[in-house]
């Protein structure tokens, strides 16, 4: 199993601007020193001794993760799938057309955490959406799924309306508890905190376990809330989860906005026995400096709360990160 990240910033779409950009590349002249390259690639050999957030950047595209089987679909085709179709959904989909092309159907199946603009936006710049042949299966426990996204195409919203979509499109309800089977892959839902509730979703496949928790608020101070989520977590070999806000944030002046930090996160995980931990769903005002201090900050505290067993490996997730289960 192999999981690509195609967005991951939360509530918006952002890109770097000119002014980050000119100071990563101040920066990068300060630390090469008057160091001369013989050629691009030892200039790129030596970009990749320097710190992620000076050299490189974590994207701005908004949630969508597609995790990839080794093994093929029983059922045959190219099937894909995905969770949420944020911004990143365009990337995505241009891959794909540059891999097959528009001859070839596609069967996608794509499961909604929920249906806050910035985890659906990217559904009008979907190519393979509008081929006929192609099919989307979308899932989400939230009725109200097809409505949302008939909406956001309606005038005078987008000037194309969802009915030229050409693809054939599906909508399956899911129930929390429920286990569906997904492009090989078995998959149940759970409901979370956040404003009009989201849920996450755990697929399992090939001995192989992720946990996909975005837009999620942990209040572990409630009895049985840290116990319930560990259990969902449970030796998870990976999980991509929401750590948008520090946690000062979290538990004073952004409580009850429905999303968590890089310090629950390595705590559901220890408690878990989770072996890696993705820190998603990034705030949009961070910059890739920041990111990355939220990075070691989590790192720092996975190592000195670290008792007996295996160490959690935590990395913060990029824009084209790909993670091999």
């Amino acid at each position: 199993m192999k999981v690509r990240f195609w967005g991951t910033r939360g509530s918006l779409p952002v890109s770097l601007g000119g002014a980050a950009l000119r100071a990563k590349l101040v920066r990068s002249l300060l630390a090469a020193d008057g160091r001369r390259f013989a050629d691009a690639a030892d200039a790129e050999a030596w970009l990749a001794t320097q710190p992620f957030g000076l050299t490189q950047t974590y994207g701005g595209n908004s949630s969508c993760v597609e995790i990839e089987r080794r093994a093929p679909d029983p059922a045959g085709g190219n099937d894909y799938l995905l969770c949420d179709m944020g911004s990143g959904l365009r990337p995505f989909g241009n891959a794909v057309m540059a891999r097959h092309g528009p001859q070839r159907p596609n069967h996608f199946h794509i499961f909604l955490s929920h249906l806050h603009w910035d985890h659906i936006m990217g559904l009008p710049f979907f190519t393979p959406a509008y081929i006929a042949g192609n099919r989307l299966s979308i899932y989400s426990a939230h009725a109200e799924a097809e409505q949302a996204l008939r909406l956001q195409q309606s005038p005078p919203c987008f000037p194309v309306p969802f009915e030229a979509l050409g693809a054939r499109i599906e909508f399956i309800q899911l129930e929390p508890g429920r286990t569906v089977t997904a492009a090989g892959c078995q998959v149940s839902a759970k409901r979370q905190l956040h404003g009009g509730d989201s849920y996450g979703y755990r697929f399992e496949a090939e001995g192989r376990s992720l946990v996909y928790s975005t837009d999620s608020e942990h209040r572990l101070e409630q009895a049985g809330e840290a116990e319930d989520f560990a259990a969902f977590f449970r030796a998870a070999d990976l999980v991509v989860f929401d750590a948008m806000y520090s946690l000062a944030d979290a538990v004073s002046v952004k409580q009850d906005w429905g999303h968590s930090s890089n310090v629950v996160g390595v705590e559901l995980c220890r408690l878990a026995g989770a072996r890696r931990l993705a820190l998603f769903h990034h705030e949009p005002i961070f910059s890739d400096e920041r990111i990355a201090e939220v990075e070691a900050d989590a790192r720092r505290l996975e190592r000195i709360t670290r008792e007996d067993g295996p160490a959690l490996e935590v990395f913060a997730a990029y824009d084209g990160l790909e993670v091999e289960l």
